[in-house]
């Protein structure tokens, strides 16, 4: 059976007045249906991962290596209409803050039913129809009425389901969702968690979630990958990241519990920061951070171990797993 999705070796180097090495080497792949949380600190590559695979990246300062294929179609190769067919069809994203990825100057129906039109080919009174029941799906109150606003006249999380709607409107095979309740309050930021998972299931659709929450990757997601660097640290079933940590960053992630601090505990921060990206790294990128770190993890890559199947970690130590309370 083909696999939803499938990167190979993928690496993205900016160049301008410095060259960037954003992502270094990764390989993921992802099952129909499932949902995929990438986990990690702001600068570790993660939002970059989203819009290589949307074809979102300025070309003429881009370099891309490796492969993406999406249900079995090579996602770099792809050009002119061939992309804008991929976009909104096969792949959908929903931004991280709506109120700038929307057009302020269309009525949210408008916007809706113009990418039905595009990909779909149906009439506008059709578009507007599916406009219509996407807001409903999406549980918008008088969707009717809501149809005919402007971005600027709803709320921060009445726009991102409008977002949402957007994006599953042409019923996509994979949905890319880049911290999309970040702005949120607390309430509403679950009750966007809580309706993601239901439209996921409902459409049968595959989800990358990017997040630097370990508690919204534990709500929304079945696997998760450990970005740091540009690089994949580990990934595993979400079970096994949060029960079994094993890279030394992982472990890191898992000891700064906010939960513990608001009953007055002291934060268990990750020492230092992350690495500058203008060069590629030829030793562990974690090591300048690690409690754990060893002479070889300065000297070359650390390997990439798999201690299961669909289970691999990044690190000389991870046959040597600390337990995380």
């Amino acid at each position: 059976m083909t696999k939803l999705l499938d990167i190979r070796n993928l690496s993205v180097r900016f160049s301008g007045k410095r060259t960037v090495h954003a992502i270094n080497d990764v390989s993921l792949s992802m099952e129909q249906g499932e949902t995929l949380a990438l986990l990690g600190e702001s600068g570790s590559g993660k939002s970059v991962t989203l819009k290589t695979l949307l074809g979102l990246l300025p070309p003429k300062r881009t370099k891309i290596d490796g492969s993406i294929h999406v249900n079995g179609v090579d996602v770099l190769s792809l050009k002119g209409r061939a992309l804008q067919k991929y976009r909104g069809g096969e792949v959908s994203m929903v931004f991280q803050e709506p109120a700038l990825a929307l057009d302020p100057v269309y009525t949210v129906g408008h916007q809706i039913a113009e990418s039905v039109m595009r990909h779909k080919g149906v009439s506008r009174e059709n578009a507007m129809s599916t406009a219509l029941d996407m807001l409903d799906r999406v549980r918008i109150p008088s969707a009717n009425r809501r149809l005919h606003n402007y971005p600027h006249e709803l709320s921060g999380g009445m726009r991102q389901r409008v977002m949402i709607a957007l994006a599953l409107a042409c019923r996509p095979r994979l949905l890319l969702a880049d911290e999309p309740t970040t702005a949120l309050d607390a309430t509403v930021q679950i009750q966007i968690l809580l309706l993601l998972r239901e439209l996921q299931k409902e459409f049968g659709m595959g989800v990358i979630f990017v997040t630097h929450d370990i508690g919204v990757a534990v709500e929304i997601s079945e696997r998760v990958a450990v970005m740091y660097a540009g690089q994949i640290a580990e990934e595993g079933t979400t079970r096994e990241i949060i029960r079994d940590g094993r890279h030394p960053y992982t472990q890191g992630l898992l000891a700064a519990n906010l939960h513990d601090v608001a009953r007055g505990a002291r934060l268990n921060a990750i020492p230092g920061a992350p690495p500058a990206l203008e060069e590629r790294p030829d030793s562990c990128s974690f090591a300048p951070r690690c409690p754990r770190v060893l002479q070889e993890c300065r000297a070359a890559l650390p390997p990439m171990i798999e201690p299961a199947p669909r289970r691999r970690v990044a690190c000389l130590r991870a046959e040597e797993p600390v337990a995380v309370e």
